[in-house]
């Protein structure tokens, strides 16, 4: 266990490199790719006055930007077409690439490193970023 992770007490993240976890045990996420991606962590940042929660950035491929949130609680919600929703429902299962905190994890990199075990996005506030910005 790395001493990052040691003090943070988060089981799903890795000590060193990526792994890939099954979303809806844990966590769910929410992807956007590209720039859109990029612009949303900016605005949640701005809505919430700082660290809005655990956020990876891809910089390779679609350049995902993805937003962890509590387990179940992307479920049943209308998101645009330009979010993907990683969760684990009825006939699905999602994987979602998680980095260590530090060292060897590109392409992937924490934008907002999470801060605690259960300290994740807030769902709603990104619901609500999601609509403004895809209006």
């Amino acid at each position: 266990m790395n001493a990052l992770n040691g003090e943070r007490n988060i089981e799903w993240v890795p000590d060193s490199g990526f792994q890939l976890r099954k979303a809806g045990v844990q966590f769910d996420a929410v992807r956007v790719d590209g720039e859109a991606g990029r612009r949303l962590a900016d605005l949640m940042e701005e809505l919430v006055g700082g660290d809005p929660g655990p956020v990876v950035t891809e910089a390779n491929g679609r350049r995902g930007v993805y937003f962890f949130v509590p387990p179940g609680s992307t479920a049943h919600r209308c998101w645009p077409r330009e979010v993907t929703i990683l969760n684990a429902t009825r006939n699905r299962v999602s994987y979602v690439p998680v980095p260590a905190l530090d060292g060897r994890t590109w392409p992937l990199a924490w934008r907002y490193p999470p801060t605690g075990p259960s300290r994740f996005v807030h769902t709603l506030i990104l619901i609500n970023a999601v609509a403004y910005l895809f209006r």
